[in-house]
């Protein structure tokens, strides 16, 4: 027996039809139909279209009759749609004046924002025929995946190690060995190496639909596409040839696989979310969305209708307007809910925080509302804290005690330290103490503290070029930032000096240890355990190639490396002290401040003065945090280019000083360490790092 508002009233081609539901808004699989739900304020009508998938020509067009439209918002319930073969998408008709920031065209047929699986207009890898005329469409899929028992992990923050990944990168060279490669599938197969390395978190580059075409051109023979995908063309679909599966358009499982199976593994899955702008671009851009269905609602437009452009990519979303804050609160709903991710690292995510005219807000809405929502209340939630105009916020961004952010000031000073900066060494005690100079009312989990990111020199380019080199990019090496706080170590990129390479390893291992030994939210970037390369490109926005894929061969090269890196992660773990979440530093059941720094002799250190020698020790209290003893944690940090002998701290009777960390030696990890007899003094290599741990030890 069908339901009274189930029953249709119209016919149309063979289909019959009836007003629908508001709610959810979308393209919602009902008993016998589909049930479409759309807003548009602007907007004079409104038709449905579909498409036999593949089909450059519509089937049938339904207009929504006046009494379908209720508000703002046309609905309408269809029957008898073969949801495997369908697309569909809407055309608008209304007022066409850009000058007011009016763009209907009924002639464009437009993708749904909220379609939850997007036709790929070409396969990555393989060049796009601009004259097809074939354009971004919804399709359906069925919210009937068996989780069996799968959730959101809930790991506590303070705990996190953060890889970030693009998907294709990670595993589509060949050296990769998987058999999916390139593909959710593919990450799959690298669990068990994920594992290894001790990693407890993975954030994924965007994976929400985009064009790989959007600016596609040839360079030097080599194709050159939207690649890592801050672009997004559908906001609520995974791409759908990240999936070994798309052929079958079963992206949508495969995602959800791989988060059941790192869920499994005790692995999280945040995602890279970018809410400040469309891959709509500006006044010359296509036409994809946003754009005709309502402009001046999802879009800050100036005052002769134009577009500003705090992204630096033509548009920016309208973030703060009710209707876009509940598009935006659904799609992170969406992703908790149905694909049961961890949490979100919001990309230029200041550009959040701007009213209609650009505006900075001092509690902006849509902040406040992802800050307190219920469905995302223990989801892990983290800014980019600045936008491409300018605004800056790290430190001070709108947080409510929710939002985390990548700290740009950490990598800045470590870097500039590392490579000699004798003046950061004031504020690389602070960043190693979790920024309680920035975060001193939010705790260290505020700051996500990292190195290395997508965005800029690798950690291995990082200390082989003083300057970028992007001219694969064909932009004349224009492209990318300039200021990378890189040092080459004596030569500019590939050598064959020992002298060189072995300083480059050390300064990576050093640059390992401090961040792994701070107080905050470590993030690596991936390959870099192991000194993946992008040959000097800082920008590999558009490399869909070599320059961007992890060479996995450097594995076996740089097994060091990798086993350092492992090392500190297992260390790190096993020391909750690492990872303590508030700033009390004072003395604790040890006797001793849980953090202190120290000269080349202890308790003697001038914190605010340059210095290229210090050592910071954690006393770390068995009771506080549910030890069966106590122990300490000695790093002694060289930063110049001469040796130094560090006086080490007196400890407890009955308790010695053991060996972890040397980055100067080519086979330390870490472990149960070797224990230095009457050890009062410790030299240290140039730029060179030493970790030891104090601990009881039998006669």
């Amino acid at each position: 027996m069908r339901l009274i508002d189930t029953f249709p009233t119209n016919e149309i081609n063979g289909l019959e039809y009836r007003v629908g539901r508001v709610f959810p808004f979308g393209a919602t699989v009902v008993d016998g139909g589909v049930n479409f739900s759309i807003f548009s304020k602007e907007a004079k009508s409104c038709t449905l279209v579909l498409y036999h998938h593949g089909n450059n020509d519509p089937f049938v067009e339904i207009p929504f009759p006046e009494e379908f439209r209720i508000g703002n918002v046309y609905t309408m319930m269809v029957f008898g749609i073969n949801i495997e073969t369908t697309e569909y998408g809407y055309r608008f008709d209304g007022e066409f004046a850009p000058e007011k920031g009016l763009w209907f065209d009924k002639s464009r047929v437009l993708l749904d924002p909220y379609a939850k699986s997007v036709s790929e207009r070409s396969e990555s890898g393989k060049t796009s025929d601009p004259e097809s005329g074939f354009i971004h469409r919804g399709q359906f899929i069925l919210e009937d995946y068996d989780w069996g028992g799968d959730k959101p992990l809930e790991i506590e923050l303070k705990d996190l190690v953060i890889y970030e990944m693009h998907v294709r990168s990670f595993t589509q060279h060949l050296s990769s060995g998987v058999k999916y490669k390139g593909t959710f599938a593919g990450i799959i197969e690298k669990i068990p190496y994920l594992k290894e390395l001790g990693v407890n978190c993975i954030e994924l580059m965007p994976i929400f639909a985009f064009d790989q075409s959007e600016n596609e051109r040839i360079v030097d023979g080599r194709r050159l596409v939207n690649y890592w995908g801050y672009s997004t063309v559908g906001f609520f679909a995974p791409k759908a040839d990240y999936a070994a599966s798309v052929e079958y358009g079963m992206e949508a499982d495969e995602l959800k696989n791989l988060i059941k199976q790192l869920h499994k593994n005790g692995i999280e899955v945040i995602l890279d979310v970018v809410f400040n702008h469309t891959a709509e671009g500006n006044e010359k851009g296509p036409y994809i969305s946003f754009r005709g269905i309502d402009n001046r609602t999802y879009y800050l437009l100036s005052p002769d209708g134009g577009y500003y452009n705090f992204s630096g990519c033509g548009n920016t979303m309208n973030c703060n307007h009710p209707v876009v804050r509940s598009f935006v609160l659904d799609c992170l709903r969406y992703w908790v809910a149905s694909y049961h991710v961890d949490g979100f690292r919001f990309d230029l995510a200041s550009i959040l925080s701007r009213d209609e005219d650009g505006t900075p807000l001092m509690e902006p809405p849509i902040l406040d509302r992802i800050a307190h929502d219920a469905v995302l209340g223990r989801s892990v939630l983290i800014a980019e804290a600045w936008d491409a105009a300018g605004l800056y916020q790290v430190g001070s961004f709108p947080s409510w005690n929710r939002f985390s952010e990548w700290n740009g000031r950490y990598r800045d000073c470590l870097r500039r330290f590392i490579k000699g900066g004798a003046e950061c060494a004031p504020e690389l005690y602070q960043r190693i103490r979790g920024s309680n100079d920035m975060y001193s009312g939010r705790g260290p989990e505020a700051s996500i503290n990292f190195v290395t990111c997508h965005d800029g020199f690798t950690l291995y380019d990082l200390v082989s070029y003083n300057v970028k080199h992007n001219e694969a990019n064909g932009e004349d090496n224009r492209d990318g930032c300039n200021q990378n706080d890189s040092w080459n170590c004596g030569a500019e990129g590939e050598t064959a000096d020992a002298g060189v390479n072995s300083l480059r390893r050390r300064q990576m291992k050093n640059m390992l240890t401090i961040l792994l030994t701070s107080r905050g939210v470590p993030m690596l970037l991936s390959g870099d355990e192991f000194a993946n390369t992008q040959f000097g490109n800082n920008n590999a926005y558009c490399q869909d190639n070599e320059i961007s894929w992890l060479d996995w061969s450097g594995l076996e090269k740089e097994k060091d490396l990798f086993g350092f890196a492992k090392g500190l992660i297992a260390f790190r773990k096993g020391h909750p002290v690492l990872r303590g979440k508030d700033y009390d530093f004072s003395h604790n059941g040890t006797g001793y401040p849980e953090l202190s720094f120290h000269g080349l002799d202890p308790w003697n250190l001038d914190e605010n003065a340059p210095a290229l020698t210090f050592a910071y020790l954690y006393a770390e209290d068995h009771k506080k945090y549910g030890l069966t003893e106590d122990s300490f944690i000695y790093i002694m940090v060289n930063a110049h280019w001469e040796e130094h002998t560090f006086r080490l701290p007196v400890i407890p009777g009955g308790m010695a000083w053991h060996l972890n960390f040397d980055t100067s030696k080519g086979d330390t990890q870490a472990g149960t360490g070797k224990r230095l007899s009457f050890y009062d003094s410790l030299k240290v290599q140039p730029r060179s790092i030493v970790a030891l741990t104090g601990r009881h030890y039998v006669q």
